[in-house]
């Protein structure tokens, strides 16, 4: 008679039980729309879209070099320094110092309105110049591209698609699969608008007829077209009074008037405070909405407005859609490029999927018969908890959400086998003790506490090399690296608990003189 603590058979039936009904609902409830908990298929079985994206640099190092122009035109012109031919190329601003004596100021100053990535130079005809350098051009690279793939994570996540791939990828790259996404146009679409709004003044210094026929744009404008008509454009001052990096929540909507299509948009604290100071300094005056380059439109300021606002423009009701999930979403930092692209169809999946069930079933069936005919009925019973190993491994991925890849199948069917082995380190020690001539139930404890440290040794040691794979790798690595990791944790569990149970309930039930089978069956010797 073999004892086993009650907790031992409690805790083995729960979670089997728990597993299965995970497995079953899984089964039953979860759709092809990735609905509900769920084992979700990787790009390589489900088909989809893969994108290769390359962060433009050269536009963000040309924006901060127009920045940092208007940035020392007034710095210089608030400590009284003249300075002449102020030029911007396209990673180098540079300009003249009237008054030599001025020089060493002029550089002090420019010191302190430069970013840390960049450095002055100078020369002997009075000239200071800005250029980024190379240690510095590589840190501005890696913040650029970990705020595009925060943006582009968030975009593809208010799509609704399940488990994407977005990595970095090289130095300037970003590597996004979209399993199950068959339209990769309505992607790049939304991954290739920046989504960069600002409120600006519009400067009533001059027209924008006077200065397209003129050519000549005042100092601190610039001329940007209407959104709706290209050939229309306005005159702005530069400065972005309100940027949206303020703004906290946006939401198509329409407009309680004229009924048509809006985006309203709520600014957050320090937003709200500029954008009444500015709309209260400034009523009667036009003021601008800019959206990547463009002018939405540029309504005149009728009363002072704090949090709260709207952005019109002839929209139709997709386009609000879409606008407000770019600005919730965020501006990206760079002009992102389609590299490469490719779609992958769900028939290659198919067939992955079919090799993946049979090689899994050809590999049970393996073991199965191996085990059976090595072990007998103990042999059936280990083949019953690899069973339920399987059982508690589908369990686990579903409860976890995981993304099963081609690797993550091949791992599976390698889960299989270790599951065995442990088993088999338990039988021989048990046919050792049984051997030496020890009573039944003293080899079966003999046998399972020697035999756990064991296991537990060898288990552990993958579990770390499957950890160290998931930090360090990527994409079908990790995939692998889930797989061996939750099959590992099951397998000890099937092991250690589960065949323990079965093991002595059998033993109890049948109560067998021996376990051993035959030498002329087994050929035992």
């Amino acid at each position: 008679m073999i004892r086993l603590s009650s907790w031992f058979y409690n805790l083995s039936i729960v979670i089997v039980l728990l597993a299965a009904s995970v497995a079953v609902s899984t089964v039953v409830m979860h759709n092809d729309d990735g609905g509900g908990i769920g084992v979700n298929l990787g790009l390589d079985l489900q088909g989809g879209s893969y994108l290769l994206l390359e962060v433009d640099m050269d536009a963000v190092v040309q924006e901060r070099m127009d920045n940092l122009a208007e940035t020392v035109r007034v710095g210089m012109r608030n400590n009284r320094i003249g300075i002449s031919n102020l030029s911007v190329s396209s990673d180098q601003l540079s300009f003249n110092v009237r008054e030599q004596v001025a020089f060493v100021e002029a550089r002090e100053i420019l010191n302190g309105l430069i970013s840390p990535e960049m450095v002055v130079m100078t020369s002997d005809n009075a000239m200071l110049s800005v250029q980024f350098d190379e240690a510095g051009l590589a840190r501005l690279t890696t913040l650029t591209v970990g705020q595009a793939i925060e943006i582009v994570r968030a975009r593809v996540d208010e799509t609704g698609t399940k488990e994407p791939v977005i990595q970095r990828q090289g130095r300037n790259r970003i590597l996004l699969q979209l399993p199950g996404v068959d339209n990769p146009e309505q992607v790049k679409s939304l991954l290739g608008k920046t989504a960069k709004l600002g409120f600006q003044l519009v400067d009533i210094s001059a027209t924008a007829e006077s200065v397209k026929a003129s050519g000549r744009v005042p100092p601190g404008s610039e001329l940007l077209p209407s959104r709706d008509n290209p050939d229309q454009h306005y005159l702005l001052n530069k400065r972005v009074l309100v940027s949206g990096e303020m703004l906290e929540d946006a939401r198509p909507s329409f407009d309680g008037q004229s009924n048509e299509p809006v985006v309203s948009f709520t600014l957050n604290s320090t937003g709200a405070e500029r954008f009444g100071r500015v709309t209260g300094q400034n009523i009667g005056r036009p003021f601008a909405i800019v959206l990547d380059d463009e002018v939405v439109s540029a309504p005149v300021i009728r009363g002072q407005i704090f949090a709260n606002g709207q952005i019109s423009g002839g929209f139709s009701v997709e386009e609000t859609n879409e606008l407000s999930l770019l600005l919730r979403s965020g501006a990206l930092p760079a002009p992102l490029l389609v590299v490469e692209e490719r779609s992958v169809g769900p028939g290659l999946g198919s067939d992955s999927i079919k090799a993946g069930q049979v090689a899994s079933i050809v590999g049970l069936s393996g073991v199965a018969i191996f085990m059976i005919s090595s072990y007998g009925m103990i042999g059936l019973l280990a083949v019953f908890a690899v069973f339920i190993n399987m059982l508690l491994l589908y369990g686990q991925l579903s409860i976890l959400g995981a993304t099963l890849t081609l690797p993550g199948i091949a791992g599976i069917v390698l889960t299989i086998g270790m599951a065995v082995d442990a088993n088999i380190i338990i039988f021989e020690r048990i046919k050792e003790e049984l051997r030496a001539g020890r009573k039944l139930s003293t080899a079966f404890k003999t046998g399972f506490n020697q035999a756990t440290g064991t296991i537990i040794d060898a288990n552990l040691t993958t579990l770390a090399a499957a950890l160290f794979l998931y930090f360090l790798g990527s994409g079908p690595i990790k995939g692998f690296s889930v797989t061996i990791s939750v099959g590992v944790i099951s397998s000890m569990f099937s092991t250690i608990v589960v065949m323990r149970v079965l093991l002595a309930l059998w033993i109890n039930t049948i109560k067998p003189s021996s376990i051993l089978i035959p030498k002329s069956a087994a050929g035992d010797k």
